[in-house]
């Protein structure tokens, strides 16, 4: 007890999450997931062409089972991942950047609160799903669209978690003393608030990958997918498209099960490190 009081607060937040099995597994899938990204093209061959066993279920052979085409549908998720999970991380990484710096400026220069805490409160308020589906019909189908626009309608949340992290940091003693001796207002950002929002901004990121691939999943199911590529939500599109959608489950299944592996094992990583930070609670 005493050994574990008188370690370093990273350390009492690693043991604390280490000691909680949901946020572990939840650790575990997504390491697991970013491997078969990482890994697609020694795992499966790229799904393209025509095969002759047409919506054959899944057996020792195929274990996904064939779509309409004859295509494997383990292919077609072991490369959905590949995608899916880029997607998610570019969106969330430029949401989480511009959000940052959005709800450091606001919670830092007082005059700058004001202008962009309204401009949040706006974007946060506005219809987000279909004005991503216009903005993305418009810019045209690729990766890249899909990570920018999902990103620029996901920061908000972001700046508004970050702002008001920051905003309690700001009036502490330590600011106050950096202000005194001349620091810079870049050098009490970034040797202050930075350290101090890095725990809100690092859930953050977690949580909004999720939904980036939520919202991916979603664009590509409309059609807004890249063709040339495959994601989890496309596998859903061409199930769709083709009638498989009812007739042949396991079209469907399998990226499904997908997308709710990830979005549950950043939920429970998320919780299990929020929870791991209070140190309030150790035995």
């Amino acid at each position: 007890m005493t050994a574990l009081l008188d370690a370093s607060p990273r350390r009492r937040t690693w043991d604390a999450f280490r000691r909680d099995p949901l946020g572990m597994g939840g650790a575990a899938v997504l390491l697991a997931l970013a491997a078969v990204a990482a890994l697609a093209p020694l795992i499966a061959p790229f799904p393209e062409g025509y095969g002759t066993d047409t919506l054959h279920p899944p057996s020792a052979a195929q274990w996904f089972g064939t779509d309409d085409v004859g295509q494997d549908v383990f292919a077609q998720v072991v490369w959905g991942t590949r995608v899916s999970v880029a997607v998610g991380l570019g969106a969330a990484a430029l949401a989480v950047a511009i959000g940052a710096l959005v709800g450091l400026c606001a919670a830092y220069v007082r005059r700058l609160d004001a202008p962009l805490g309204l401009a949040v409160d706006l974007c946060l308020s506005l219809p987000v799903l279909p004005l991503m589906i216009l903005v993305a019909a418009l810019a045209g189908p690729s990766v890249r669209t899909l990570a920018v626009v999902i990103a620029a309608f996901s920061w908000p949340e972001a700046a508004r978690v970050v702002r008001a992290r920051a905003r309690s940091i700001v009036p502490l003693p330590f600011v106050s003393a950096a202000r005194t001796v001349g620091g810079s207002p870049l050098w009490i950002v970034r040797r202050h608030l930075l350290p101090g929002v890095a725990p809100v901004v690092l859930t953050t990121a977690v949580l909004t990958t999720s939904r980036a691939v939520l919202a991916e999943a979603g664009l590509s199911f409309l059609g807004l997918g890249d063709p040339a590529n495959w994601s989890w939500g496309t596998i859903l599109h061409r199930a769709q498209q083709s009638g498989a959608l009812a007739s042949a489950w396991w079209t469907t299944l399998f990226p499904s099960v997908a997308i709710l592996l990830l979005v549950l094992s950043t939920t429970l990583l998320a919780a299990a490190y929020t929870d791991a930070r209070d140190h309030r609670d150790l035995p």
